[in-house]
């Protein structure tokens, strides 16, 4: 139950509390109060502190109480250190005194245990918007604010980050120290009982002090509103998540194929790329992003020049490109003839630009000056190996150097360093950093971070993307009336002439299928197809029906359909002999060569509710697992984006005598599905599989409906 529906929303004006009350202050010596306490103290310049503990503690610089009822009343923020079956009470006591914003930090406060229902009634009561429990506490930099038990105060800047892990965050802090990295906010959500990423990931997209933020995610509890927040503030400044858990818990099994296939992380990704957000893969990763983030938060194009005086360096740097989007800039032919007059004869005369391992200062300088002034690059990588022909530390000076005047000139394109080795970086990472210049200390890594730079131009140009039709009321009425009938028989899956049925409703092409009630049904059901028939067994109790020998294909005639059916039946009761056999389903056998096998459907998923799956179809599905996911509604550019992001579009678009698939046709289906997952709720898992598609557009051969 979300018990924060009635609390009003965050408000920046909140972030600067004038007052802080640390609620179980300490003195003593390695307790969590008494952090709190000295970080608090730290900068009550900005805001007067008040201490509250039964016994005196004898802090100077706080004004202090015994009881809370003692408290004078006024607005502020309130930081709750104490037992958990304390913090219902006093969060009570605190809404009298006029605070509306409360960090828990205490743990055991779930919102399944007694006590942290009690503490979330009492803040419904209050109207104390809550952020925790179970958590490091919140770090403002720009107020002087540390209302948490990290070590240290982190220096002003214009990150700001969200994580779920204390832990992570306090690593975060520590990594930014030495490499001069500042935050706008650090937030340690916690337990996330009452506040959320979506209202905070809100909150901080309208703040000026912040210029990007990190996401570190192990789970989600208001997708609708994180979604949401999270497709607006992608366009205003860049949101980068480190999502942990990707593995999928082996909970249930799922009946579809498609249930099988929507994999918790990958719904995630589908997620993330909707709505803008750019994803990170390794902590490290997070560490390298923030690096160039924070020094250019407007992202950057992907044309990038490489500078280099060892040219297997370079090598490992565009090897490192494939998979970030970034590609080797085209020097201009001024460049070119620059570098030419200026640089030996053995230069590489391209991108990457290698200036030799003799290379000095100077011609590093005339390198890097030539490239920053090229108007087709949009990021420079300046890399240095060590040698014993340029001292420690010159070539990065020399780069500050070029860096600062292009600077001066107007030219701010990112310019990001890698030197290798470790005394080599030690010897380049002041002098680079005091530029404001990111050095890293591998190809590799360089790259990737770059990519972020991308993703994060990118993502601004995402724009809301609707469904274009809607659900007409007979429709609804008719796909409710059979899912009615369904359920009033007790059944979870539909069978398969129902689930056609559906289909059709929606618009999806399906081939002409009839249910054939007994054997001696078959040659009538036979008369008006042509032949040859497929044939498949109908049970409510099989729902793979391919694996268990419930499917006979290519039959010549109705004596072939007759034998066939007798031999499936016995075959079915005698390895499912408690198996409700209810006929069988005729179809004819669809005959179109050039058609490719595709599968589409719905799926649930635990966090995001239902989802759309497309991929390549056929009985080998789940091992092929070439799959892409959509949250609905799915509009018609979201579904192209689904379709190129599967291995099979390579061939929908044609070769050799294959001419293209109809993807318009494949598109529609798409959109189709997502109408009819968001029209019935009640649907848990829908499979079309095969959808044959090619030129003359799709059909589909089969599909599976399960209720949840």
């Amino acid at each position: 139950m979300n018990r924060s529906s009635e609390l009003p929303q965050f408000d920046l004006a909140w972030l600067r509390p004038s007052r802080i009350v640390l609620v179980g202050a300490s003195n003593r010596a390695g307790s969590v109060g008494k952090v709190i306490c000295d970080n608090l103290l730290a900068g009550r310049g900005s805001y007067v502190v008040q201490t509250v503990n039964p016994k005196p503690l004898g802090v100077a610089g706080a004004e202090h109480f015994t009881t809370l009822s003692d408290l004078p009343s006024g607005p502020g923020l309130a930081v709750l250190a104490i037992p958990t079956k304390a913090v219902a009470e006093a969060i009570g006591e605190l809404g009298t005194k006029g605070i509306r914003l409360a960090i828990v930090i205490s743990a055991g406060l779930g919102r399944t245990t007694e006590e942290g229902l009690a503490m979330l009634d009492a803040a419904r009561a209050s109207g104390i918007r809550l952020v925790g429990p179970n958590c490091l506490g919140i770090i403002l930099p720009h107020h002087r604010l540390n209302a948490s038990f990290a070590l240290d105060m982190p220096a002003p800047g214009d990150l700001a980050l969200l994580s779920q892990s204390g832990a992570i965050a306090t690593a975060m802090l520590q990594w930014a120290k030495p490499r001069d990295v500042g935050f706008s906010a650090v937030v340690s959500v916690g337990d996330m009982a009452q506040t959320g990423m979506g209202e905070l990931i809100r909150l901080f997209s309208e703040d000026r002090n912040t210029s990007a933020i990190l996401l570190y995610l192990e789970g989600l509890t208001d997708t609708r509103g994180f979604v949401e927040a999270a497709r607006a503030a992608s366009r205003i400044k860049p949101v980068i998540a480190l999502k942990a858990g990707r593995s999928r818990a082996a909970g249930r099994a799922a009946l579809s194929h498609t249930g099988a296939l929507a994999g918790s992380w990958d719904v995630y990704r589908a997620a993330f790329r909707e709505t803008g957000i750019v994803t990170v893969d390794t902590l490290e990763d997070m560490f390298d992003a923030a690096h160039l983030l924070d020094r250019y938060p407007d992202g950057a194009g992907g044309r990038l020049a490489i500078v280099t005086n060892g040219g297997g360096a370079g090598i490992l740097a565009v090897d490192a490109m494939a998979a970030t989007g970034a590609r080797l800039a085209e020097l201009s032919s001024e460049t070119m003839a620059t570098l030419d007059r200026s640089l030996p004869p053995t230069w590489s005369r391209g991108n990457p630009v290698d200036v030799i391992g003799d290379a000095d200062a100077a011609r590093y300088r005339v390198a890097i000056d030539a490239v920053i002034a090229d108007g087709g690059v949009d990021a420079v990588l300046v890399m240095n190996c060590p040698t014993g022909l340029i001292a420690p530390g010159e070539a990065a000076w020399v780069t500050a150097q070029s860096v600062k005047q292009a600077r001066a000139r107007g030219l701010t394109k990112p310019v990001f360093g890698c030197w290798l080795g470790d005394e080599n970086y030690a010897s380049a990472a002041a002098v680079l950093q005091a530029a404001r210049i990111p050095v890293l200390a591998n190809p590799a890594d360089a790259v990737r971070a770059f990519g972020v730079l991308i993703q994060a131009e990118r993502s601004g140009r995402v724009r809301p993307r609707h469904a274009k039709k809607a659900v007409s009321e007979g429709t609804l009425r008719a796909a409710r009336a059979l899912l009615k009938t369904v359920a009033a028989d007790g059944r979870k899956i539909l069978s398969e002439i129902e689930a056609k049925n559906l289909l059709r409703l929606f618009a999806i092409p399906v081939v002409e299928t009839r249910h054939v009630g007994s054997v001696e049904e078959i040659d009538a059901a036979c008369a008006g197809i042509d032949p040859p028939f497929a044939l498949k067994i109908v049970s409510p109790d099989i729902t793979h029906k391919s694996d268990h020998g419930g499917v006979a294909l290519g039959l010549a005639d109705a004596a072939s359909v007759r034998r066939a059916a007798k031999a499936m039946h016995a075959h079915i009761g005698e390895i499912f002999p408690a198996a409700r056999i209810e006929g069988f389903a005729l179809q004819p056998m669809i005959a179109r060569k050039t058609a490719h096998e595709l599968f589409a459907g719905i799926a649930t998923d635990e966090t995001f509710g239902p989802v759309v799956l497309f991929g390549a179809g056929g009985t080998a599905i789940e091992v092929i697992a070439d799959k892409a996911i959509g949250l609905p509604p799915v509009s018609s550019e979201q579904a192209r984006e689904m379709i190129a992001d599967t291995r099979i579009s390579r061939v929908l678009g044609g070769y050799r005598h294959i001419p293209p698939a109809d993807l318009e046709a494949i598109v529609e289906v798409l959109e189709a599905l997502s109408r009819l997952c968001l029209a019935l709720p009640e649907i848990a898992e829908l499979d079309v599989n095969p959808l044959l598609a090619d030129a003359d557009g799709v059909i589909s051969l089969d599909a599976r409906v399960i209720l949840a």
